[in-house]
């Protein structure tokens, strides 16, 4: 197996990505990773929860989980996030955002 990106780690019940989210942007994408994060564009701006809505939706959608195995467990009101999924293995999620 190859070694997992450095924005992604393995927790007791699942995964912990650690994210850079960059509101309103022409369209919601994973763009690579930066500063050791993996970086995701939202079209959505950072207003009443609405880009952290945005994000949670397009990672259950790009992870094919629903939407209430993942959560922000760090960095709710900032740019930089911390999101916990559980019930999925490290080199399924690293296939799905890395591409």
């Amino acid at each position: 197996m190859s070694a997992l990106p450095g924005w992604l780690r393995e927790v007791e019940g699942g995964v912990k990505v650690e994210i850079l989210v960059q509101p309103r942007a022409s369209r919601t994408r994973a763009v690579g990773e930066h500063d050791g994060r993996l970086k995701i564009q939202v079209a959505a701006p950072p207003v009443d929860g609405a880009a952290n809505a945005e994000l949670l939706s397009f990672l259950a959608e790009r992870l094919k989980l629903p939407r209430r195995d993942l959560a922000i467990v760090a960095g709710e009101t900032g740019r930089r996030k911390t999101i916990l999924l559980r019930g999925v293995d490290p080199a399924t999620v690293a296939g799905a955002l890395a591409s």
